[in-house]
């Protein structure tokens, strides 16, 4: 016997539920010449007539109700099977990203999306562990921070990142008051992965003795600084907004550059989503943006010029 004709099944099945061939067609969108169609070609196959036509309607042979009860199990199993993959829309996808990454660059920048694309709808996802694609299906991509190596996905670099000292401009007023000329005798706010002592060697200056306070995270490291309590060594892609409205002010024009970059990373399933494709053409965009801007001369605040 040759491959039975499956896709008629469907079609089988609407119209021994509905018992009209009309209505059947309308449901699956299908012409009523098409269905009936499939059903010539499915009772060719089988060798057995399987619908009674009248006048009004049709209903089930003898052997139409036998492939019935055999069937119906089947296809309902299938469809319970098939629950947890819901339909993928081209027009909404989701994305996973770092809550400071999120808040401090993207964010304000999103609006721009959505009036370029209004018709894309984005969930964003603020999570700072790694995202397993296979165990999450519905997370489309993620905007990650590393050396761009993990397996089993495409990660495409979006933004390097460099470190400045940055202060307030009320520590920085205080600072010249007190006729402190030398960056190493500011009060400076550490962090455990010694990037300062790179940053001092680099722009060939003494180190301090010590710091004033050490942070564990970009976020409370600038906080600190915005309140005034010493000069940080900040992660100038997520305080460029900071930096730009002027409430941190950059005191070098060395900056340092990170071992690690921002990736956008994203598992084969999400190469051809349409959604995501528009957003990753606009954010590679918006990242080549940053990076003119912040690779672009600026002046900087320099420690030794006293406004005593």
């Amino acid at each position: 016997m040759s491959r039975p004709p499956l896709h008629t099944l469907q079609g089988f099945m609407a119209i021994a539920r509905i018992g009209n061939i009309t209505r059947a067609a309308a449901s699956m969108n299908l012409t009523v010449s098409a269905l009936s169609h499939q059903m010539r070609v499915l009772e060719d196959h089988l060798g057995h007539r399987l619908l009674e036509r009248h006048p009004r309607g049709v209903s089930l042979t003898r052997d139409g109700r036998r492939l019935f009860d055999q069937v119906a199990p089947h296809l309902q199993a299938i469809a319970q099977a098939l629950q947890p993959f819901p339909a993928r829309r081209q027009d909404v996808f989701t994305l996973s990203i770092i809550p400071t990454m999120a808040s401090a660059w993207l964010v304000p920048r999103l609006g721009d999306f959505v009036r370029v694309h209004p018709q894309i709808e984005l969930n964003l996802l603020s999570s700072g562990r790694v995202v397993d694609f296979d165990a999450e299906p519905h997370i489309d991509a993620a905007m990650r921070a590393g050396h761009g190596h993990w397996p089993g996905v495409t990660a495409e670099p979006l933004l390097d990142e460099w470190l400045v000292p940055m202060a307030s401009p009320a520590l920085i007023a205080r600072m010249h008051a007190e006729g402190r000329t030398v960056l190493a005798d500011w009060p400076l706010l550490g962090d455990p992965d010694g990037d300062w002592t790179r940053w001092f060697e680099l722009a060939g200056e003494r180190p301090p003795i010590r710091y004033v306070a050490v942070f564990d995270d970009s976020e409370s490291h600038h906080r600190a600084a915005l309140e005034g309590v010493g000069v940080a060594l900040g992660r100038v892609t997520r305080a460029r907004l900071l930096l730009d409205s002027g409430q941190l002010v950059a005191l070098s024009p060395h900056r340092l550059r990170t071992p690690w970059r921002h990736y956008l990373v994203y598992p084969p399933r999400s190469a051809d989503h349409a959604g995501f494709l528009a957003f990753r053409t606009w954010l590679h965009a918006q990242a080549a943006e940053h990076t003119r801007h912040t690779m672009a001369p600026a002046a900087a605040a320099d420690p030794s010029t006293s406004d005593g």
